[in-house]
């Protein structure tokens, strides 16, 4: 789900009230408790190998699918080693200055040990527009 300033933001785009710009750093941020379009979830707090808010993973995407919806994925593996015991039940994605772009509950929430790597497999991230 895009988070309710952005989707604003895409909107006057599309409709050329203002220009976009490209976000970079993008960054997946490990939420313990999941937020909505206009408030954002509980974030894991720094720990073992998390490090929150601009340290958190990068989270790399490929170019998105012409069907519609367009889904866009994570096209390379993102892991945390060293993760602190919790249960991570959604993403947020956010940009580098930083602005929160994208929110979502995970299909199943993962709960890991301390010590534990927690892995998202290329592609199992995805962002999807239109419909």
């Amino acid at each position: 789900m895009l988070d309710q300033g952005y989707s604003k933001k895409i909107n006057d785009h599309m409709h050329g009230v203002t220009s976009l710009t490209m976000p970079t750093g993008l960054r997946a941020r490990l939420i313990t408790s999941v937020g909505s379009a206009s408030a954002n979830g509980t974030e894991l707090t720094t720990g073992g190998g998390y490090t929150s808010g601009v340290g958190a993973p990068l989270m790399p995407f490929g170019a998105a699918t012409t069907a519609s919806p367009s889904v866009g994925a994570n096209n390379s593996v993102v892991s945390v080693t060293n993760m602190p015991a919790t249960t991570i039940n959604g993403i947020e994605i956010w940009e580098a200055t930083p602005v929160r772009i994208e929110l979502g509950s995970l299909t199943t929430p993962r709960t890991t040990a301390s010590g534990d790597t927690l892995s998202f497999a290329s592609g199992a991230v995805t962002s999807s527009l239109g419909g």
